[in-house]
């Protein structure tokens, strides 16, 4: 299955379609997007973007790499919601060459599950609203930050570990692309850490492990930090899976995509 939409600039821009979730019913397709950064959308790739009638935009970027980078570009009838969830900045590509990938990003995403608690909450309101339109949430590089805001909204749709895991390793299709653009911004340098640009499984596991470790369950994290009730539960539901009976032809279990 190909949950990655080419783009010429854009590299790890897919639909979070066609998992599982509550009730057997599959997450809808063209309703939830995540990419790397918006602010590289020009041109053809800009035009492809409004193909997809995208309404809704959230933006987990601090004000600074926006100030760098750009944002999205104001469209009519485009929504734009600034929510920088990660507190402590750190450099990645700077990392020792012995910092395990999988411990060290885990743990950089519980510190950020509990310093952006304010930033995630607004985000699932604005995914649970009616009005929302087809979403597109996104980081710098659609890994970490992206990332973690999918496994927390996958988690809400009772999508299962197995393939909230597998859509976060879906960013190794994009690692090489995802390096040109360091290596571009860096005169040809390489990152000193391995681990820059790559989204093994062990991350994503380590992480969900951790919050249910500390609070029971990634949905009682939710519900004690972000104040999520059945009530957002049920408009996240309604707004992201499929109606109950609706064809199951959406519905799979995990998927190893392609780029």
């Amino acid at each position: 299955m190909n949950r990655h939409i080419a783009f010429e600039r854009l590299h790890n821009f897919r639909d979070v379609a066609g998992y599982r979730g509550y009730g057997g019913r599959p997450v809808r397709w063209g309703r939830l997007y995540r990419s790397d950064s918006l602010g590289k959308l020009r041109g053809e790739d800009w035009d492809r973007f409004l193909t997809l009638g995208v309404r809704t935009v959230i933006d987990l970027r601090y004000d600074w790499e926006i100030t760098a980078k750009g944002r999205v570009p104001d469209a009519p009838g485009l929504r734009y919601h600034h929510l920088s969830i990660e507190h402590r900045p750190y450099d990645q590509a700077a990392l020792g060459p012995d910092v395990e990938t999988g411990r060290f990003l885990a743990d950089r995403y519980t510190e950020v599950a509990h310093d952006g608690v304010a930033e995630l909450r607004r985000a699932l309101d604005v995914l649970a609203a009616e009005d929302s339109g087809p979403v597109v949430f996104h980081c710098a590089s659609g890994k970490d930050r992206t990332g973690l805001l999918a496994a927390l909204v996958l988690s809400l749709l009772g999508v299962a570990e197995g393939d909230i895991v597998a859509d976060f390793t879906l960013t190794e299709l994009a690692t090489e692309r995802l390096l040109a653009d360091w290596r571009a911004d860096h005169a040809d340098q390489d990152p000193v850490w391995p681990g820059y640009g790559r989204a093994p499984a062990d991350i994503m596991r380590l992480f969900l492990a951790d919050l249910a470790a500390t609070h029971g369950s990634v949905r009682e994290y939710t519900a004690e930090l972000l104040g999520a009730d059945e009530e957002l539960v049920a408009a996240l539901r309604r707004n992201l899976l499929e109606p109950p009976g609706a064809g199951r032809s959406g519905a799979r279990g995990t998927t190893v995509g392609s780029a």
